[in-house]
């Protein structure tokens, strides 16, 4: 009996061996996890406050190339086109431009060369606003009210300057956008009124001559954004909308604003919606349709507001840490959490924000770094190092990882 129970135990083994090798063979032991990771040709800039310092990160890898501006604590811009950022140095009436050397071709990306910066300047007085439409870019210019313009043909042309437009405006603290026909929406100034400027917006073309007159009066025009044929301005008692033909209205504020104005205009492209931001109030969805002002979020606490890069998602980063992600076609939340320490209110150079559709990027100047953070859960978080004082950061090139 003992020999007996000996053999059948031996069997029952040689079956078992026979099962788990015939398992290992068909079939394969599970393959990890991978990270996610962002797409190859998104690129990130950010500038420093204290130096000239201006950084391009490759968030796909983590890598960074350091570059030299000509002045510190540039404003940085990215154009229409993705592959460029525009630098403006107000106080020292100079705009520079960066090339990040990625050039979209509608299924794939083309390295056109290294990062560099493009040939072109410009030499406005105190270059203040920057719009992008297609392959254009424009800046108002607050020293003289004139606009400065540019295609990116011209950008690594050797000596080549910013064409100048006059449009025959006062020097303010001004903003333009432009519309689909070729126009300009441009703030004015009123030297009558008693009123805090701008007070409205006339509309004129590529020379600078008047097409339609401002037939809105208002003041404290702030914030603008348009898509093509629709511009939304922020304005005293609501948003100013401006059509490419002209005709002009007002969207009121909500019940309970008071002397609060909308500074902050953005246009989500994927959404198709306009979103208006006050530190003051909250973010408000801005319905042209219903000629309404909805609320996202409102709170005085809201640190940044910003739409990705796709124009699908609103992105809040609120004082305490909290990032919040509504969902711009729904206006549902998606997702929140603290993805930083908390910012006092009173701190002059706060976390800025970005994000594309995997990542939120956030630049704390107090630490030097820029943090990538997972928007499939807000747990991840990457950090790279830039510079001492990283106080500006913009998304540049293109959500795929497709080349020839």
């Amino acid at each position: 009996m003992h020999k007996g129970v000996q053999h059948a135990l031996l069997g029952f083994l040689a079956i078992a061996v026979l099962a788990s090798c015939d398992k290992d063979e068909n079939d394969p032991e599970p393959q990890p996890v991978q990270a996610v990771k962002e797409f190859e040709y998104v690129r990130l800039l950010t500038s420093d406050g204290t130096s000239t310092t201006i950084t391009q990160i490759k968030p796909a890898d983590g890598t960074t190339l350091a570059f030299q501006a000509k002045y510190p604590n540039a404003s940085l811009y990215p154009t229409a086109s993705g592959r460029f950022a525009a630098l403006l140095f107000g106080s020292q009436n100079r705009v520079e431009f960066f090339d990040s050397g990625l050039e979209y071709h509608g299924d794939h990306v083309d390295e056109k060369g290294t990062p560099t910066f493009a040939a072109i300047t410009g030499e406005g007085l105190k270059p203040s606003h920057f719009k992008s439409k297609g392959d254009e870019s424009i800046i108002f210019n607050d020293g003289d009210g004139t606009l400065t313009v540019a295609r990116e043909s011209d950008f690594h042309v050797p000596g080549a300057k910013m064409r100048v437009v006059n449009a025959g405006l006062d020097p303010h603290h001004g903003a333009m956008v432009k519309f689909n026909n070729g126009t300009y929406g441009v703030t004015v100034v009123d030297k009558s009124s008693t009123l805090a400027g701008p007070h409205g917006v006339k509309i004129i073309n590529a020379s600078g001559n008047e097409v339609i007159a401002s037939t809105l009066p208002t003041s404290r025009i702030h914030g603008n954004a348009t898509d093509g044929t629709n511009a939304v301005f922020g304005a005293e008692g609501g948003a100013l909308v401006v059509t490419q033909s002209g005709q002009q209205r007002l969207i009121p504020n909500p019940a309970g604003f008071g002397e609060v104005r909308l500074g902050t205009m953005l246009y989500a492209e994927g959404a198709k919606k306009f979103v208006g931001y006050s530190n003051l109030k909250g973010a408000y969805y801005i319905d042209l349709a219903t000629n309404e002002m909805i609320p996202i979020f409102e709170s005085t606490s809201i640190m940044q507001c910003k739409v990705d890069k796709a124009g699908r998602n609103l992105l809040l980063l609120l004082l305490d840490g909290t990032l919040k992600v509504y969902d711009l076609a729904t206006g549902n939340l998606k997702k929140e959490g603290k993805i930083i320490s908390p910012t006092a209110a009173a701190e002059t150079l706060k976390p800025v924000l970005e994000a594309t559709e995997k990542f939120a990027y956030i630049a704390l100047p107090a630490l030097g770094e820029v943090h990538q953070v997972s928007l499939a859960d807000l747990t991840s978080v990457s950090k790279i190092k830039v510079s001492a004082q990283p106080t500006k950061l913009v998304i540049l090139g293109f959500e795929t990882s497709e080349s020839h």
